[in-house]
């Protein structure tokens, strides 16, 4: 027989990371209570199905995945600091349970490059330039080249605004400096500037099985571009518009296979055309609390999930090369992040 896991049963896991994974949140961690109330709708909607469900630290030791109908990414936003230890992880997490979204879907947004794909299947998207760590190239030649006076610089598997630089040709050189170790070991993204996103914010829309559901807009504090709330960005409610549901339910349905969930990050170019700065498949915040209703769906969508049949396996996807040398190369990115520091 064997050993009886070492966490509560239940039909559903709903992934964390262990600085989210405690159940309460003291009065001043704003964070942590956000985070906690929308996995608290998530659940309580899952309970009206006849669904039990738990928040577990996918990292956790001695947790049997297989122990449940399906493992939901909620709040993993560690894994790109974890990149190595988090792939081996997923590649033996879908051989034994359903993953919602789908491990290809995973695997595929993971990286940056996907941009690639969406662009290849009439998505329109911020424009993009990518720096591969075999492939050296001068980031003020680069926008001398592509015609950007100025651009942002990011990793390819990233969050949180990690290692993302506003650059212009005359700060390129030095900031080519600072993040070269970065720059050898892992391959970055290039975009151009959008001033909307200083002006106005960036838009961001809910999609569940194919149905937007909500949307909010971020801001960004005055003086800053990251609009995140961990840089000091706000969050407010969005009627989404009918250009918006178009464009978010022409990426997600670009997607092979459908997403269950996630959020397309829009902002508007230069001529006001809303384009696609990425999607969010993998841990996506959500703002369920901004919309309930939401939360209802979202859990429709994940009862759906756990219906289907276990796949075996999944076969290693190219991304995971990426994956691979970035993990060898994991002295040079450390020694990266104390040059930034």
């Amino acid at each position: 027989m064997p050993p009886a896991p070492h966490h509560p049963m239940a039909d559903v896991a709903l992934l964390t990371e262990s600085r989210y994974a405690c159940d309460d949140a003291t009065p001043d961690d704003w964070y942590l209570r956000n985070i906690l109330r929308d996995d608290e709708l998530l659940q309580n909607a899952l309970t009206k199905l006849g669904l039990s469900s738990v928040r577990l630290d996918w990292s956790a030791p001695d947790v049997d995945w297989s122990t449940f109908r399906c493992i939901v990414f909620r709040t993993t936003w560690d894994y790109f600091d974890r990149i190595a230890e988090f792939s081996a992880w997923l590649h033996l997490a879908q051989t034994q349970t359903r993953l919602c979204n789908a491990p290809e879907t995973i695997w595929w947004n993971l990286d940056k490059h996907y941009l690639a794909d969406l662009e290849t299947r009439d998505v329109p998207v911020v424009p993009f330039r990518l720096l591969e760590p075999d492939a050296p190239q001068s980031l003020h030649g680069l926008l001398e080249a592509v015609g950007w006076e100025e651009a942002v610089l990011k990793p390819c598997v990233s969050g949180g605004a990690r290692h993302t630089y506003r650059i212009q040709r005359d700060t390129a050189d030095a900031i080519q400096e600072r993040v070269r170790p970065l720059l050898a070991a892992e391959s970055f993204l290039l975009q151009p500037f959008i001033r909307d996103v200083v002006r106005t914010g960036e838009d961001t829309v809910m999609v569940v099985n194919g149905r937007v559901t909500h949307a909010v807009r971020k801001i960004p504090k005055a003086g800053d571009f990251r609009v995140q709330d961990d840089h000091g960005g706000t969050v407010h409610p969005l009627d989404p518009t009918q250009e918006h549901v178009e464009l978010a339910q022409r990426a997600m349905a670009a997607c092979e296979p459908a997403p269950s969930y996630g959020r397309v990050d829009m902002v508007r170019d230069d001529n006001g055309k809303l384009v696609v700065m990425e999607l969010e498949l993998i841990e996506p915040e959500l703002w369920l609390r901004e919309y309930p209703p939401a939360a209802e769906e979202f859990a429709r969508a994940i009862a759906g999930v756990a219906t289907r049949p276990v796949p075996e396996n999944t076969p290693l996807l190219s991304v995971e090369k990426v994956l691979f040398r970035q993990s060898v190369q994991k002295p040079q990115v450390q020694e990266a992040k104390k040059v930034q520091g």
